[in-house]
Formats: structure tokens, C-alpha cells, sequence
């Protein structure tokens, strides 16, 4: 699968990367989950290409954006950097399709930017409640994390391997590619900043989800939301908040864990193509 051509723009002092495809109206944003990238959504960007102008970006600290480690990376700092990117691409409203924290980041714009935003996809979306993997809440300890998540090409392996239903989907090239960017200088030290930002030792912080659970019904947007079944990082529980907005679909996929649009590839692009059309 051939991969898009990287872009840089800066939005503030952050150089950052995106990627985009495709010439048709009605653009959709692509925000990735905590430790992705752009290449978290290669499987999806083409299909979705067809009928939309498609971005995808690289979140604060991730990818090949820049990793400044003087900043905060809470959710509205996150969803701010967002409205910055689209506003230096002259954007003035979007569709939004975020994958577990990138799905909090996506709420939380939708909140603060009401007008910015037409239509919301949610995919196995932080933000929804306070439970989350052990393994993530482990490493948000002090010096404990530090060790757990040294970058190593083993280790690397496990973590996607441990996130979805057929391991077996995880290729030697996937592994390759993520392990190389969490070689990149603070990378590591970045991905820490944002979990410990949105999480701790008893899960999602209260300060994180509570807000945007709590303006759900003031949210006047359709939103899709699609969950594996099995996730093994956010409990498809948190699915069921989702019934509290005023216009939400939700769609449970079988023998799915975290990475509905991974995993699932054809039927997700399926649904969001529908979803944006309808």
C-alpha cells in the first residue's frame, strides 16, 4: 500500500506533519490515538480519498511533529493544536474522525469549537470514562513508566500485538515502521507528558473525561461511534456513553479490539463513507 506524501506546515512554532489526499468538498480531519501517527490510518486514507479531501495529521509530539517538551499536552491544548492546523490550511470546518485519545481530542474540539465541525467520528474513543488498560496505567507511574516504555523493536511488537483481536495482523513492517518513531529524539519523553496529562494510575483523569461527558447533550452534531467488541484498552462500556447525544449512531464490531479501522478495514470505511454521506 503506497504511502501518501509527507507535508510540513507549521502551525505556531510546531512543525508538523500531515498528510492529504483527494479533490472532492466536505474535508475530513484524521486524528490518531496516543503513541500513532499518520500511518495509523494507511489502510483507510485512499477509500476515503474518493469522496473527501482527506488530512491526516500527526498529533503534538507524535509522529514526525515536533516533540517540544515545555508545553502542556492536555486534551484542550491537544484540540487547540488541531484547530491551529486547520486554520493554517485555511480550513473553516471539517468532518472529524478520532481514534482513543484522538477521539477525546475530537470531542473536545467539537465542544470548544461547535462551528468548526460538521460531522463526528468516534473510534474506540477516550474521554468517555475513567477505565483504560493496565499497562497504560502502570506507565503513567513515575520512573516506572520511564523503563516500561523504553523503545525497543520486541517491545514495540508486543504493545500492537496485545491491542487487537488477531495478532497475527501485525506485520514485521508495521513493527519496523512505529518502532522507528519512537527512536525519534523525545519521543518517548512526549508520549509520557500526554499520558500523564490524560491519565494516571486509576485510569483517564477525572479533569479529562468528566468535562467532555458532562457537554454531551449540548452536542448538536451527528456523531457516528465504532468500537470493537473485544478492546482490550477501552472498555466497549464507554461505547454506551455515547447514547447520551442528542444524534449518535454506534456501530459494535465482532472480533475487534482497539483498531476498529485496522482491523475491520473495508466495513469501517464502509460506515464512515455512509455516515458522511448520509
Amino acid at each position: 500500500m503506497e504511502k501518501p506524501q509527507d507535508c510540513f506546515v507549521k502551525v505556531g512554532q510546531i512543525n508538523t506533519r500531515y498528510w492529504t489526499m483527494g479533490s472532492h468538498h466536505s474535508p475530513i480531519i484524521l486524528i490518531h490515538g496516543i503513541g500513532g501517527n499518520v500511518e495509523s490510518w494507511l489502510p483507510n486514507f485512499q477509500a476515503l480519498a474518493a469522496k473527501h479531501r482527506v488530512y491526516a495529521l500527526d498529533l503534538l509530539g507524535h509522529g514526525l511533529t515536533d516533540k517540544p517538551l515545555d508545553v502542556s499536552y492536555d486534551v484542550l491544548s491537544l484540540a487547540q493544536f488541531v484547530k491551529g492546523f486547520i486554520a493554517v490550511l485555511g480550513i473553516d470546518h471539517a468532518h472529524l474522525v478520532g481514534h482513543s485519545l484522538g477521539g477525546g481530542v475530537a470531542l473536545q474540539f467539537a465542544l470548544t469549537f461547535p462551528s468548526a465541525i460538521d460531522r463526528l467520528v468516534l473510534v474506540a474513543s477516550a474521554g468517555l470514562g475513567r477505565e483504560a488498560a493496565l499497562a497504560l496505567r502502570i506507565s503513567s507511574l513515575p520512573l516506572l513508566g520511564e523503563y516500561l516504555t523504553r523503545p525497543s523493536l520486541s517491545g514495540t511488537k508486543q504493545s500492537m500485538q496485545s491491542i487487537i483481536f488477531d495478532p497475527t495482523l501485525v506485520t514485521d513492517d508495521l513493527v519496523e515502521q512505529n518502532y522507528r518513531l519512537a527512536l525519534l529524539p523525545d519521543a518517548q519523553k512526549a508520549f509520557l507528558k500526554t499520558l500523564r496529562a490524560v491519565g494516571d494510575m486509576s485510569g483517564q483523569k477525572q479533569n479529562f473525561y468528566a468535562p467532555i461527558v458532562a457537554g454531551l447533550p449540548t452536542l448538536r452534531r451527528p456523531v457516528m461511534v465504532v468500537w470493537g467488541y473485544q478492546d482490550p484498552v477501552i472498555p466497549v462500556a464507554h461505547a454506551q456513553v455515547a447514547r447520551g447525544l442528542p444524534d449518535a449512531r454506534l456501530h459494535l464490531l465482532k472480533d475487534c479490539g482497539h483498531l476498529p479501522m485496522f482491523e475491520h478495514t473495508q466495513v469501517f470505511n464502509e460506515l464512515v463513507l455512509e455516515f458522511l454521506m448520509d
